[in-house]
């Protein structure tokens, strides 16, 4: 876990969340798992959503789960996958919506100098790739829950729903669209569907239109859309 850093506006930000006892107890616990064996993303990878996103930089948050468990896979950006590791079946899902909604994915899917299904493009225009959970044991799904990391991420949206206007949430599948009790939809855009998983896509992520509507609402408030 050596080099574990995060970009200075949100450190400032979130300093009293990092303060919290809860957090301590984390930290030792995720230092602990990642001295044992492998873990994924590499430590210094871990807060790659916010050191690619600045607090005061974001304009949608997509919401995932815990990090890809296989070896290359997870580089701290959910859904989002490094360059030349084949794209896993919810994301392959997600470039399908994207397509289907009429958005030219030529530019990623040609240039030679570009992985496709690396999403660091989507970070860098301010969409937040946050998953719940921020490390994973190799191999083991959800092996880092419950020990603090989805309480930091609650604090997380909180802190975004609460300091910011105009933001786009991404909620997608049912423990992300609990995560809505969080957000004020009188200040923001939420977008709630089934997952992108190939056991649900077919029940209401397919043909949801969020990308669309993400970029429309941005628009509507003076932003730049995403360049999908």
């Amino acid at each position: 876990m050596a080099n574990v850093k995060i970009e200075s506006s949100w450190e400032e930000t979130l300093k009293e969340e990092f303060e919290k006892p809860y957090f301590e107890e984390l930290i030792q616990f995720v230092k602990a798992e990642y001295a044992a064996g492998p873990c994924y993303p590499p430590g210094r990878l871990i807060f790659n959503a916010f050191n690619h996103t600045p607090f005061d930089k974001v304009k949608v948050v997509i919401l995932g789960q815990d990090p890809y468990h296989e070896p290359g896979q997870a580089h701290g950006l959910c859904f989002s996958v490094p360059q030349g590791i084949p794209a896993p079946p919810s994301l392959v899902n997600i470039m399908k919506e994207i397509q289907a909604e009429g958005f030219d994915q030529q530019a990623a899917f040609n240039n030679p100098g570009q992985w496709p299904y690396d999403l660091t493009r989507w970070a860098d225009q301010g969409v937040f790739l946050l998953n719940t959970c921020l490390s994973v044991r190799a191999h083991q799904a959800f092996s880092h829950s419950g020990h603090g990391w989805e309480t930091f991420t609650d604090a997380v949206i909180k802190t975004l729903a609460e300091k910011r206007e105009g933001l786009v949430f991404l909620l997608w599948g049912a423990p992300a669209g609990k995560k809505a009790s969080l957000i004020d939809g009188t200040r923001h855009l939420v977008l709630r569907s089934a997952h992108p998983s190939p056991l649900s896509a077919y029940r209401g992520f397919f043909n949801n239109h969020h990308f669309t509507l993400t970029n429309d609402y941005l628009i509507q408030h003076g932003q730049q859309p995403i360049q999908w």
